[in-house]
């Protein structure tokens, strides 16, 4: 998290610092309303399509960034971000836009007068650009109903997945008619300063990435065919256990790691965390739990012999750090990485000392059995909580049990909420943040 926190920011105060490097009228006080709404309109602009363009970097999934910010689900979390922003500035860019406007119909204020535009015979590059701002403004604003349209859709978690999964990808047309709309208003004279080649790249970029979502090219080169090969049920937890045999290559994985797995075409790509080591054999298992509207169908929707797509694998939730000493949390069905690293671990032990914590709320006697296995097979000590008979799991509890936990890194995958409320409390009692890995398993 503080990696993408760190982005975030210090990318919304490089493209402010560059705006006002660029644009030195801000500092002689505009003197009038109208000279200060060409301004913010600028500025809001250079915000809006920059923050834009970033988001639509990350939605082609590169995973050249993964390292930086954190694996694909932190990245997913930044897309979030910039996408909210987006919409904010936005929003203050078209009320700037349109309420002058509407002041000005209602009386409230006076528009200069405003004197003949000279033709640039000399300059027809910005010729051509003035000769296209009443078409560059129309077009804009109509995207911008679009774009406004299909985030707040985005954020409603009402909206299924199957629909979002379509929706969302007109957002690339949106943006490329966004792209359009900045490059013909964007102040001239930003071109030939330091600006203007930052937001020259970035929209070049976010149109590549626009094109590779509308052609269906986001990945292609990460994703595989497979059939699935097994399923197994276990029905009071809810859960359905699938085996996927690559026909394909597949690259391999590391314990930890997602996939996106197409089950049903219809219904789109959905992420899951894997549950077996890779062993060379492009065998692949996925543990899932009925939690929206189409996992609740999967028992009665899958079966043998049905064609998969996989794309992946994503994600650095994978138990690497440089401490002997290891403490896991798998709440409910965050168990299932620390379910893969087991496994790996049984056939190629990494020497570390770990507890692993498994705090749910069913207690299943087959898939506790399944786990304690495992468990013993990987040198790993194993604490299961049933919170019927034993209570909740907290800080304190947690370091009651393992009394040299300051030397651990601690690797947490179940609800945000108890992994937050977990940290908060470790962090208090001493434990460095960055001991603290939390997989934000949440892609909408």
């Amino acid at each position: 998290m503080r990696n993408i926190k760190r982005f975030f920011w210090t990318f919304l105060c490089l493209l402010t610092g560059l705006w006002v490097v660029a644009d030195l009228m801000v500092w002689s006080s505009p003197a009038n309303f109208f000279a200060w709404r060409s301004v913010l309109m600028q500025y809001s602009g250079v915000l809006g399509i920059g923050v834009m363009s970033v988001a639509m970097v990350l939605a082609v999934r590169p995973v050249v960034f993964e390292p930086y910010l954190g694996g694909l689900d932190k990245m997913y979390r930044l897309h979030k971000w910039l996408g909210i922003s987006g919409l904010v500035i936005s929003v203050a860019h078209w009320l700037l836009a349109q309420g002058t406007k509407w002041m000005v119909g209602w009386g409230w204020l006076q528009r200069p007068a405003r004197g003949a535009q000279p033709e640039l015979l000399d300059a027809p590059i910005q010729q051509f650009f003035l000769s296209q701002r009443g078409l560059a403004e129309g077009i804009g604003e109509w995207a911008f109903y679009a774009a406004v349209l299909l985030m707040v859709l985005a954020l409603v978690k009402r909206f299924p997945y199957r629909h979002f999964f379509k929706t969302h990808r007109l957002l690339a047309v949106a943006y490329l008619a966004l792209v359009w709309h900045s490059v013909v208003l964007l102040k001239f004279d930003y071109w030939s300063g330091v600006l203007g080649p930052v937001m020259g790249v970035l929209m070049a970029a976010g149109t590549v990435a626009a094109l590779m979502v509308l052609f269906r090219r986001v990945a292609v080169g990460r994703q595989v065919v497979g059939e699935v090969a097994g399923i197994r049920r276990h029905e009071s937890l809810n859960v359905i256990e699938v085996d996927i045999q690559c026909k394909g290559r597949w690259a391999g994985h590391e314990s930890g790691q997602f996939a996106f797995v197409t089950l049903h075409a219809d219904e789109g790509p959905h992420p899951y965390t894997i549950s077996s080591a890779w062993t060379g054999d492009g065998r692949i298992t996925f543990i899932i739990k009925a939690l929206g509207d189409y996992t609740r169908t999967l028992s009665e929707s899958v079966h043998i012999g049905d064609v998969v797509k996989l794309e992946g694998p994503y994600g650095q939730f994978t138990f690497q750090g440089a401490p002997s000493r290891q403490i896991w949390v798998g709440a409910g069905i965050g168990i299932t990485p620390f379910i893969a690293r087991m496994k790996a671990l049984a056939a190629a032990p990494d020497g570390k000392t770990i507890d692993l914590f498994h705090p749910t709320a069913v207690y299943d006697e087959h898939a506790i059995g399944l786990m304690t296995r495992d468990a013993e097979a990987a040198g790993v000590r194993l604490h299961v909580l049933w919170s019927q008979r034993d209570g909740q799991l907290n800080a304190a509890r947690l370091t009651g049990q393992v009394p040299d936990w300051r030397d651990a890194d601690i690797w947490f995958c179940g609800p945000a909420p108890f992994g937050q409320s977990l940290k908060k409390d470790l962090v208090a009692m001493g434990l460095p943040e960055g001991r603290f890995h939390q997989e934000l398993f949440q892609m909408r």
